[in-house]
């Protein structure tokens, strides 16, 4: 089309059908409206195009990332409580889980990224308002120190400054575990967008069961007090935030309930509820805490997984991205006349 396409009775040679129709599918898809904006239709975005572009990040590489990153903190948590209480066998397994999550959790990074000289790109500036640049700082400080906690505890070798390193890891731990939730809600993406308030404690409460059900699995009965007692807290977090977010964010929950990230939250809650369960009640036993413990880490990385494809699902449907907006302005407009 050319200027000169262009007349005072509209687009010459126009084809009709064309216009770009979003909102309740309630209304009839070609109601005029008399004040100018786009009318009310069937959620169509503009020619048929999605309102966001495509998610491009593969579930391998970016929920990998996630539940990996999530399970680094909270094991160096936990291994600087194993350690400053006296259980080395639980602090032995702890550091080395620390310590091999944040290198796939990093390897998973740079594989999605490309090529591992984009990642050490972020770290020419330190920008406290990017997620991104925050996390990766604290990647940058934390492998190191999991490194070395785990290095000096698995040869035997320097144990002042592997306790030192430890306790280090164990202060950046819970940061680790938290910062990739408003990294992803610091997006467009509805599902993780909207969820804001709440996903860094599903985050937490995840990493948290993670580690526990490692601690459960690699250390003695005698030992794994500190772990059962953190599977029964992470599964509390993590269920009391799930629940809270999906009630606020009534609007995009439903990618919660249908599809892939529906058949992987309902598995997570399941698997989540009964590892805390036999976490707390059987985890005396070996076999009892060993099961209990699986089904803990699997259930936090199906937590981690469905997540993220809840979010691919309200990316994919335009109405999750024009409903919240629509009720924000209701919101807005509600309070102003009050």
């Amino acid at each position: 089309m050319s200027t000169s396409d262009v007349t005072r009775q509209g687009v010459r040679g126009a084809r009709p059908a064309r216009d770009a129709l979003t909102g309740s599918a309630r209304a009839r898809p070609d109601a005029p409206r008399r004040d100018g904006r786009a009318p009310e239709g069937g959620f169509r975005s503009y020619y048929g195009r999605p309102v966001l572009n495509r998610i491009p990040w593969a579930a391998r590489d970016i929920a990998g990332y996630l539940f990996l990153g999530g399970l680094a903190g909270s094991s160096s948590v936990l291994a600087a409580g194993a350690e400053l209480s006296g259980r080395p066998a639980l602090a032995r397994t702890m550091k080395a889980t620390a310590l091999g999550a944040i290198t796939g959790s990093v390897a998973a990074l740079v594989n999605d990224l490309g090529r591992p000289a984009r990642f050490v790109n972020m770290l020419r500036v330190c920008k406290p308002t990017s997620p991104m640049s925050v996390g990766s700082w604290l990647l940058a400080g934390y492998g190191p120190l999991a490194g070395a906690a785990a290095a000096t505890e698995l040869t035997g070798r320097f144990r002042r400054p592997g306790t030192a390193a430890t306790v280090g890891a164990a202060l950046l731990g819970p940061a680790v575990a938290a910062y990739t939730a408003p990294l992803i809600c610091d997006t467009a993406v509805p599902a993780w967008h909207e969820g804001y308030r709440e996903m860094p404690f599903v985050f937490t409460g995840s990493g948290a069961a993670a580690a526990a059900g490692v601690g459960l699995l690699g250390s003695p009965p005698a030992e794994n007090g500190p772990a059962r007692r953190a599977a029964v807290f992470g599964a509390a977090l993590e269920t009391a935030a799930l629940a809270r977010m999906r009630r606020r964010t009534a609007a995009v929950a439903d990618t919660h309930r249908g599809g892939r990230a529906g058949v992987l939250l309902r598995a997570a809650e399941a698997l989540t509820a009964t590892g805390a369960l036999g976490a707390a009640v059987l985890g005396r036993h070996r076999w009892a805490a060993r099961v209990s413990g699986a089904a803990l880490v699997a259930g936090s990385a199906c937590t981690r997984f469905g997540i993220f494809y809840a979010g691919i699902a309200s990316a994919e449907d335009p109405r999750y991205t024009v409903v919240p907006q629509r009720e924000r302005v209701r919101e807005r407009a509600a309070a102003g006349l009050a």
